[in-house]
């Protein structure tokens, strides 16, 4: 089972994918930067990095392979682990570990796990599409006098000759003729100098801006979007322990309440009851007060329509 493709997945929603007995995956956001020896400009990123201490399941990873192939949560758990024995068994016996699209991880000399990520995935959805580009600095040249001076001004030296003299007559053509060409070319030059400067400073401008929206949409240093109030008609559950029979535990809302109402529709009453500490939206057949009414409709729902049920109690 390739369980990095499933690791790389919940980067994009996570900071950290424990993977069970092997270790963590942790992401860490960093703003936009600047390269300055290689002159080239960074968007907003998540850098990867991996602590092997972290190897107690926290439920995150197996229960969204779990839904992705839509297996029961303690087979997936096996695998996982299975996955994981056979990841530190290659590193001990000092091979190398790719995971395509995370990074490179090997044994070091002290006996520690090093990793390195891959470059060029960024995790960062709120820089999707954006990429890294070569910004070269801007050169500022001053003109030479000489040359200023005769962009404004060109001296012309004339010699008195008598008509027989043809060769003097043609100097002077030529002298004038190089003059011109000399302050027409100073000018086209400023004139061409001045307009690449000003197209980089447009350049830099708008990337600033790109820059700030980035980092407001990121980090919310705008002004917060005001919303409307929204009323709900929530009911009163009754007062005491109540004991739910759990249809199915969801990663996403949408899935939880299309359960509810194929549920609905085939005679059941059942509910939402909102996330577990694992980020999972939990959908009920029923709720009981009474908790030999709900063992009693448990073993009646694990015997008739799902095995898989179980039930939740709480105070």
């Amino acid at each position: 089972m390739r369980v990095e493709y499933f690791i790389a997945e919940l980067l994009y929603r996570y900071n950290c994918v424990v993977v069970p007995e092997f270790g963590a995956f942790l992401a860490n956001t960093t703003s936009a930067r600047i390269d300055v020896k290689q002159q080239t400009v960074h968007p907003p990123t998540k850098n990867l990095s991996f602590n092997q201490q972290l190897t107690k399941n926290d439920g995150l990873l197996v229960s969204h392979i779990a839904h992705a192939k839509n297996l029961p949560y303690e087979e997936l758990l096996e695998e996982v682990i299975e996955v994981s024995n056979q990841w530190k068994g290659k590193l001990e016996s000092g091979k190398s570990l790719f995971l395509e699209g995370i990074g490179k991880l090997w044994t070091g000399k002290e006996g520690k796990i090093q990793f390195s990520p891959e470059e060029g995935h960024n995790y960062l959805v709120s820089s999707f599409g954006f990429s890294s580009f070569n910004a070269a600095p801007v050169i500022r040249e001053k003109l030479k006098e000489e040359v200023a001076q005769l962009e404004e001004k060109v001296p012309f030296t004339f010699t008195p000759e008598s008509r027989g003299s043809s060769n003097g007559r043609h100097w002077l053509k030529y002298a004038a003729v190089f003059l011109l060409l000399l302050a027409s070319g100073a000018s086209g030059y400023q004139f061409y100098n001045q307009n690449q400067q000003k197209q980089i400073l447009v350049q830099q401008s708008v990337q600033e801006q790109v820059s700030r929206h980035i980092q407001e949409a990121t980090f919310f240093e705008g002004n917060p979007v005001e919303l409307p109030t929204l009323t709900l008609n929530i009911a009163k559950r009754p007062k005491g322990p109540m004991h739910h029979i759990i249809a199915g535990a969801f990663r996403f809302r949408d899935n939880a309440d299309k359960k509810i109402t194929q549920l609905k529709a085939q005679g059941y009453d059942a509910s939402y009851l909102g996330t577990n500490r694992y980020g999972l939206h939990q959908v009920a057949f029923h709720s009981f007060s009474d908790s030999q009414e709900a063992l009693t409709y448990l073993r009646k729902i694990k015997a008739t329509i799902s095995s898989d049920a179980w039930m939740l109690s709480e105070k």
